[in-house]
């Protein structure tokens, strides 16, 4: 066998252990083999091995010079295509109005859903691709991207072909989720976009395969539970999966509707408290946590330590947007998990390799460095892979591979 890149003289390789999501007792456990090599043969490992096992050729060889090696970061949930700014309402937060407050004026996420409504899709690829460069370059191989700025379903479809074109046009791996986000003022016009989405939209997208699953945002400000329920129906009717965003700002039952009918992600979880991490706890569901939404809103933060113990599956995600969370970085997001939610640093890594990739349903074949896996694996400047979640305003990779192919820097 010929292998398209060797990476050779690795000085520690970093993986979460197992297979599939971390829970329990197990949340944080890493595999570390020193002195090692991994063979890639196109976007896929083929060996992991002592230095020298591999026996086959090779066109290219990458020397890690000793340094750790991590898997690729998934980000399990991010706004990425997006158009305008939020900068007035960052302003208006810092003066003491409150988020909800600001959407209720029509700011917010409808004020983004005008600028992005504004722009076709070649504007909105062209918009979107710097930010997709600067989230792979710190280390997210694997990112989901949302619609949800539609002001139309027509829209949402610009978007969600804007992320298919994307996913062309860089190295990263993109998945795209079709999100019913902010619903019409008027009761009418709310019942109509529902019963279009669900009844048309859906159908379409899953027909035409723009996106592998939906996301509901289920708060006093956007979608009720029931309405949630509806969109889920729709979406499992035509093979798609389902995330929620729920637990923001109230509890409104958006985590206990996500545990009753299976999704993917329960996403947010700021406004959670023991009953959700009950229910997560024996549960399937995936609880993504957003650290930089506390951050840059000064929302409690979420229960992550509460959730960990109790045995639910955490995961950490940027939210990457231009309100709550304009945080291009999953580096900086592991850093900010275990200083606002006193993760570990090996929890941080699994939350955002293993744990991440089962909250899209891709953990079988990303999330972790061994044969057979996507490869996507990050070359560290320091042979300490702790130096990730450690450090703050600095570069700590040297190098990012990306589906077996090294991203230029």
């Amino acid at each position: 066998m010929r292998a398209s890149l060797l990476i050779r003289r690795i000085g520690a390789l970093v993986s979460p252990a197992g297979q599939g999501a971390q829970r329990g007792t197990e949340f944080g456990a890493l595999v570390v083999d020193r002195d090692v090599e991994v063979a890639i043969v196109g976007e896929r490992i083929v060996h992991v091995g002592p230095t020298g096992s591999w026996r086959g050729a090779t066109d290219a060889e990458l020397d890690a010079a000793g340094a750790a090696v991590v898997p690729g970061l998934v980000d399990p949930h991010t706004h990425v295509v997006w158009g305008g700014d939020r900068l007035d309402d960052f302003e208006a937060r810092i003066r003491g109005d409150a988020y909800e407050a600001i959407l209720a004026r029509g700011g917010g996420i409808r004020h983004t859903m005008r600028a992005t409504g504004a722009l076709d899709e070649p504007q909105l690829v062209a918009t979107a691709l710097p930010r997709l460069r600067r989230m792979l370059a710190a280390g997210a191989t694997t990112i989901e991207c949302k619609s949800g700025y539609g002001v139309d379903a027509a829209g949402e479809l610009r978007q969600l072909r804007a992320v298919r074109a994307l996913d062309e046009a860089q190295p990263a791996s993109l998945h795209a989720t079709l999100l019913f986000h902010v619903p019409p003022t008027d009761a009418a016009s709310r019942r109509d976009a529902l019963d279009h989405g669900a009844r048309s939209l859906v159908p379409h997208v899953a027909e035409l395969r723009l996106a592998s699953a939906i996301d509901v945002f289920v708060e006093h400000e956007a979608w009720s539970t029931a309405e949630a329920r509806a969109a889920a129906a729709a979406a499992r009717a035509h093979g798609l999966g389902v995330h929620l965003h729920v637990d923001q700002f109230h509890a409104v039952g958006g985590v206990e509707l996500g545990v009753e009918i299976g999704a993917l992600s329960v996403d947010h979880l700021e406004a959670s408290g023991e009953p959700q991490v009950r229910a997560l706890a024996s549960s399937a569901t995936v609880a993504v946590l957003l650290p930089g939404v506390t951050l840059h809103l000064g929302l409690p933060a979420a229960p992550a330590r509460a959730l960990a113990e109790a045995g639910a599956i955490v995961a950490l995600a940027t939210d990457c947007n231009p309100g709550s969370s304009p945080v291009f970085s999953m580096a900086m997001v592991m850093a900010l998990a275990c200083r606002l939610y006193r993760l570990t640093p090996a929890q941080a890594l699994v939350a955002a390799t293993a744990n991440a990739a089962a909250a899209l349903g891709v953990a079988h074949h990303t999330g972790r460095v061994a044969p057979g896996m996507r490869a996507d694996l990050l070359l560290l400047r320091s042979r300490d892979w702790r130096e990730l979640p450690y450090t703050l305003g600095d570069d700590v990779i040297a190098t990012v591979v990306a589906g077996g192919a090294v991203v230029p820097a």
